[in-house]
């Protein structure tokens, strides 16, 4: 479908995404994918999503046909495993490139889509597309993430993740060595005041607390085991990155690109290594862990051979 929109005076000079999505009345993020894919154009020429609108300015816009972007679709999504297959909640090891649930500008693979694909009936508390979801790993984050079968189980790990009371272990490859050691970042977190899809530390941010220790330094980078304490959005990767010790192949948060190509990393050095929590029904402690992927594997060698 394509359609034709004339920039009106009160949205001139503001930015492309937000203004055609006032235009069309559309989520910003749907209106930054059109743009991204190119499907909008002023003057025969692609707009960027952060350009200034022009007042009178004649907007071609073509609508690709989509199906729901909550839809969940069922799939095998490869690389995604059980760890741990129990009556009221299923352990997985997501790969990377996988979200948890569907979104608006999300087209693969996702970590609810994977489940109903290998015959999984899970939680429907909450959202249809968010079923049994009670926490997220990022996509370009791996490792272990628990996902609820039941109402029950849902709505007690739900209440455990908002209660800190689940134990998140996570590996990372940092680069440099953080000093000290063994330490505390306790710095709030929000968007970042100049882009819509980054965190930052800020004054205003919500509050979040991220303990480490080093495991094992390579010199140019270092092995740290992370428990987080709050579970903010990119919480591990911006804190990280303020210390000025980015993880190693998060060009997003400024980690050295040749070293992440040295690496052969595509992605951020962070895996979700271990999850512990009660379990819902029992009262048991339950505690699952992931190995690395190939690709961190690969990465760590490197580094441990001395050879990046």
């Amino acid at each position: 479908m394509s359609d034709s929109v004339v920039v009106p005076d009160q949205l001139a000079g503001v930015r492309a995404d937000a203004g055609l999505a006032q235009l069309l009345d559309i989520s910003r993020s749907a209106a930054a994918l059109l743009i991204a894919e190119g499907n909008v154009t002023s003057g025969g020429a692609p707009l960027g999503k952060s350009a200034k609108l022009v007042a009178g300015a004649v907007l071609d816009v073509t609508v690709p046909d989509r199906r729901d972007p909550l839809e969940v679709v069922e799939e095998v999504v490869e690389g995604l495993k059980i760890l741990l297959d129990d009556e009221d909640f299923v352990v997985i090891d997501k790969p990377v490139g996988v979200a948890a649930h569907p979104s608006p500008g999300w087209v693969g693979p996702t970590v609810v889509g994977g489940l109903a694909g290998a015959g999984y009936r899970i939680s429907t508390s909450g959202a249809p597309e968010r079923a049994g979801i009670v926490h997220r790993l990022d996509v370009g984050t791996s490792g272990v993430m628990v996902v609820a079968k039941t109402e029950h189980a849902y709505t007690v790990l739900k209440r455990a993740f908002k209660e800190r009371t689940v134990d998140k272990v996570y590996h990372a490859v940092v680069q440099g060595l953080p000093d000290p050691l063994v330490g505390t970042i306790d710095a709030p977190i929000g968007r970042h005041p100049g882009h819509d899809w980054r965190f930052a530390v800020i004054e205003d941010g919500r509050p979040s607390v991220t303990h480490y220790e080093v495991l094992e330094a390579f010199g140019k980078a270092t092995l740290v085991e992370v428990h987080l304490e709050t579970g903010r959005t990119h919480q591990i990767r911006v804190h990280f990155s303020a210390l000025r010790h980015p993880c190693a192949g998060d060009l997003t948060y400024g980690a050295d690109p040749r070293l992440a190509a040295t690496l052969g990393l595509t992605r951020q050095w962070l895996h979700a290594r271990q999850l512990g929590f009660t379990h819902p029904r029992t009262g048991e402690w339950v505690e699952v862990a992931s190995d690395y992927p190939a690709d961190l594997q690969y990465a760590l060698d490197l580094l441990a051979s001395g050879s990046a």
